[in-house]
């Protein structure tokens, strides 16, 4: 009963104006007793880990924002050596990770969604990732909220996707059909050695804003999907484990690999809790990445 109760607050809470007034405080930087009260009540709700940021006092943060996407300490996030080792790009749980079947991805128990809509509606794009790999990693309020690269890859373009803010956790992705390609979303394409790379940030009820390393704060336009391409003197690369955008309030990143470039290993399972850098799956032989 309970859960069927959340499900129908997230239809009839005003989501867009709830999270961008969440957001608006989350960044506001007066009121520091209030600010540190609230930080203070998190770190115990939540049991955040202090001991691993790179500051552990929780009162020297200028906003809630600030601590929310805190950095970690050097070396508290080993990378996994070796260029066809495919890592975590987030802390989190898996939610779901398998094969892409035609143009769905598994949500969860009677659920799917389509990847051209998780995309950004182009079928073009999504052709390249049909019968391919994905996985899905969720990111609870205690988590470090900075996500880093899998591989070592080039930005070919991001793609702004409007849309709904239900909250993602495990009882919305059990019961709010097409849930990650119905919220808003930032989708980043690009190249590797092993084919295309999709990196999907979900957003959700109350996450502020997403955030990427070349862009800053991604805010949403006119209304529509906003596709914005990197080449030549703009293009942006990454070595593997390099931070390439945060939540400011969290969410979920979806992965989607071509196929056969890419094989999960057999201890990631759905629950698994995971960490930005350790070993997730390893690559196969490197394959061509041009136009999709």
């Amino acid at each position: 009963m309970f859960n069927k109760l959340f499900v129908l607050s997230q239809y009839l809470t005003p989501q867009l104006a709830v999270s961008r007034l969440a957001g608006r405080l989350a960044d506001h930087d007066r009121a520091p007793a209030l600010r540190n009260r609230v930080i203070q009540w998190f770190i115990r709700r939540y049991g955040v880990d202090m001991s691993e940021a790179a500051e552990p006092d929780p009162t020297t943060y200028a906003s809630f924002n600030a601590f929310f996407t805190r950095a970690l300490k050097p070396g508290a996030r080993p990378v996994a050596a070796g260029d066809s080792i495919f890592v975590s790009p987030a802390d989190g749980a898996i939610s779901q990770l398998g094969e892409v079947s035609g143009d769905r991805v598994f949500q969860a128990k009677g659920q799917s969604f389509s990847l051209v809509e998780l995309l950004g509606g182009d079928p073009q794009r999504a052709r390249a990732f049909h019968a391919g790999k994905f996985s899905t990693i969720y990111l609870s309020p205690r988590d470090y909220h900075r996500v880093h690269m899998p591989l070592a890859g080039t930005l070919r373009e991001m793609i702004y996707v409007p849309g709904k803010l239900f909250s993602v956790n495990p009882v919305t992705a059990e019961n709010v059909p097409n849930l990650f390609a119905r919220n808003e979303r930032v989708v980043c394409i690009f190249d590797t050695a092993a084919g295309p790379m999709a990196m999907v940030l979900v957003g959700a009820m109350i996450v502020g804003s997403v955030e990427t390393t070349w862009a800053g704060v991604v805010a949403p336009g006119a209304g529509g999907v906003e596709t914005r391409t990197y080449e030549g003197k703009s293009a942006v690369s990454f070595a593997k484990g390099e931070e390439m955008g945060r939540f400011r309030l969290g969410s979920t990143v979806v992965l989607v690999m071509p196929d056969g470039s890419v094989s999960w290993d057999a201890g990631q399972v759905a629950g698994k809790r995971v960490r930005v850098g350790e070993a997730f799956g390893k690559t196969a032989t490197a394959k061509p990445s041009g136009p999709l």
